[in-house]
C-alpha cells in the first residue's frame, strides 16, 4: 500500500477520500489549499497525489506542477467538477498526469480509490523493472556460488535454511570471500526474489551523504536538495538491502539504523512523516564485531538486532577437501578463465598443469576477489590458447622475503619467453591501487597514505590507468 496526499477545497470530498482510501490500507493525509499541499510535500515523500483543480488562492495545476518538480516519482492524479477543455489542455501540458476524474456523485471514493491502486501498480512495476536493469546481469543463486568443498556445501545448505525466513542476517569473513555473493544467493533462494536487492558499501559514504541515501531526503534538507528523494530502504521495499561494511558506520548512524531495524519505518532526512518499509536486511562485515562492541565503536544492541542469523565467508584456503586432494581454486579459475577469455575475445580454453600447480600452492590472502583479478590479469597478458600464471603470482619464497603489507602483491618470476617489463610494472601499479581502493572502500586519500604516497601522486595515477 502506498502513501498519498489529497488536496481538495471541500473538506467533505476530502473526508470521503480519507475514509475509502485508509479502509483500502493506504496511508493518507489531506488537506483543503495548494498552500498546504506545498507544504506537506515539501516535508514528506509520497506515492500518489490527488488534487482538485478548482481552488481559492493557487490552483490545482500550479501545485501539480509544484509537485512534479518537488516528487518527479509521485503519480498524479486530477479531480475537477468542471469538464472542461481549457482546464484538460492546462493539466495535459504538464505530462505526467495519471489520470483525470470528473467529480461525479457518491462513486467519486469507489474510483479515486481504484485509480490509486491502479497507481500503485504503475509504482510497483516501475521500481521492479528498475531492480532487474539494476541487476541485470549480476543475479546469483546458489549455481553462482563455485566450489563443492565441505565448507561451501555448509554453507550453501545453510543459505537454503535461512532463506526463507524474515531474520536479520550478518555475514563475516575476510575482505574477498564473496560476501555479497552470499547476500544474493540468499535474496535469490528466498520468497523476496522477484523483488529489489540493493546493495550501499557502508564505508563508502560520509556519515550525512549515506543517511541521505539509505533514507531519502525531501526538498530544502541541505544544499542541493531540489527536490523530494526516495531512499535506499524504500527502494529495497518488498525486497532486500544488503548493507555492506557496517562496522564502517559511525555511531550515530547506528543509533539511526536500529531504530528503522526496531521500528520498521524511516524518516527521510528534512522529513518530518514516517514511512513504513518491509525490507529483509542483510549486513556484512570483514572486521571483528565482538572486538569493537568491547572496545565501544559498535552498539551492542545493534550487533544483536543484525546477528540474529550469522554466517561466515570462509576464505580461499580453507575451501579443500577432506583429504585435501580437491580445492575450489580450480573451478574458480576455470569459472573466471570463461568469463575473462568470453570479454577479451581470446580463444583460451584452458589453464596449463604448470600454473593449476601454482595456484593451488598458494595462500591467497586476498581470498577469491584476488584469484579473481590474478585470472583476468594473466588473461589480459596471455598470447596464446593456454593460461599461464607463474608470472602473475609470486613464489612462496618470494612472498615470504616481501616487505609488510605487500604478501599478495605480484611476484618477479620472469617466463622462459620473456616478459613485456613495461606493461607488466604498469599492471603492478594498477592493481596496487586497487588494492589500496578495496582496503580503504575507495576513500582516497586514505589509499593513498597506504600506498605513501602524496595525494596528488596518488589521484595522477588515477587518471594515468583510469581507474
Amino acid at each position: 500500500m502506498g502513501s498519498v496526499l489529497v488536496c481538495d477545497d471541500e473538506l467533505d470530498i476530502c473526508r470521503m477520500l480519507d475514509i475509502a482510501l485508509r479502509r483500502a490500507g493506504h496511508r493518507v493525509e489531506t488537506v483543503t489549499s495548494s498552500e498546504a499541499a506545498k507544504k506537506k510535500l515539501d516535508s514528506a515523500v509520497y506515492d500518489v497525489i490527488v488534487s482538485d483543480i478548482r481552488m481559492p488562492g493557487t490552483d490545482g495545476v500550479e501545485l501539480l506542477r509544484y509537485a512534479a518538480a518537488t516528487s518527479p516519482d509521485a503519480e498524479r492524479i486530477v479531480i475537477t467538477a468542471h469538464e472542461e477543455f481549457e482546464t484538460a489542455r492546462r493539466v495535459a501540458e504538464l505530462g505526467g498526469v495519471f489520470q483525470f476524474i470528473v467529480k461525479g456523485g457518491a462513486s467519486l471514493p469507489a474510483v479515486i480509490t481504484h485509480a490509486v491502486e491502479q497507481a500503485m501498480e504503475k509504482i510497483a512495476l516501475r521500481r521492479q523493472n528498475q531492480a532487474f536493469r539494476r541487476d541485470a546481469g549480476q543475479r546469483n543463486s546458489l549455481e553462482n556460488l563455485v566450489g563443492c568443498s565441505p565448507v561451501m556445501q555448509k554453507l550453501k545448505a545453510t543459505i537454503r535454511t535461512v532463506a526463507s525466513t524474515n531474520s536479520t542476517i550478518l555475514i563475516t569473513g575476510e575482505s574477498g570471500t564473496g560476501k555479497e555473493l552470499v547476500a544474493r544467493a540468499i535474496h535469490d533462494c528466498s520468497p523476496r526474489a522477484a523483488e529489489p536487492f540493493v546493495s550501499v558499501n557502508c564505508g563508502g559514504f560520509p556519515e550525512t551523504l549515506l543517511e541521505s541515501e539509505l533514507f531519502g531526503y525531501v526538498k530544502g534538507a541541505f544544499t542541493g536538495a531540489n527536490q523530494n528523494k526516495r531512499g535506499l530502504f524504500e527502494a529495497a521495499h518488498n525486497g532486500t538491502l544488503f548493507l555492506d561494511e557496517i562496522s564502517e558506520t559511525s555511531l550515530n548512524m547506528q543509533v539511526k539504523l536500529l531504530r528503522v531495524l526496531q521500528e520498521r519505518t524511516i524518516r527521510p532526512v528534512g522529513g518530518t512523516a514516517e514511512t513504513p518499509v518491509d525490507v529483509r536486511v542483510i549486513a556484512a562485515t570483514n572486521k571483528d564485531l565482538d572486538r569493537m562492541v568491547a572496545e565501544k565503536t559498535f552498539r551492542e544492541d545493534l550487533y544483536y538486532r543484525i546477528s540474529v542469523i550469522p554466517i561466515v565467508a570462509p576464505p580461499l584456503r580453507e575451501r579443500v577437501s577432506e583429504d585435501h586432494k580437491g580445492h575450489d581454486i580450480e573451478p574458480l579459475a576455470l569459472h573466471f578463465l570463461k568469463k575473462y577469455a568470453a570479454a577479451t575475445g581470446k580463444p583460451i580454453s584452458n589453464i596449463s598443469p604448470g600454473s593449476l600447480d601454482v595456484l593451488k600452492g598458494y595462500d591467497w590472502p586476498g581470498n577469491v576477489r584476488q584469484l579473481e583479478n590474478t585470472i583476468e590479469r594473466a588473461v589480459a597478458m596471455e598470447g596464446g590458447a593456454e593460461l599461464h600464471i607463474e608470472p602473475f603470482v609470486e613464489p612462496p619464497m618470494a612472498r615470504a622475503n616481501a616487505p609488510a603489507g605487500l604478501s599478495g602483491a605480484p611476484g618477479i618470476s620472469i617466463p622462459p619467453d620473456g616478459i613485456d617489463m613495461e606493461r607488466y610494472v604498469a599492471d603492478i601499479e594498477r592493481s596496487l591501487l586497487q588494492s589500496a581502493l578495496r582496503r580503504s572502500n575507495d576513500v582516497q586519500v586514505r589509499a593513498a597514505t597506504l600506498l605513501n604516497l602524496s595525494y596528488r601522486s596518488f589521484r595522477h595515477l588515477l587518471k594515468k590507468y583510469s581507474l
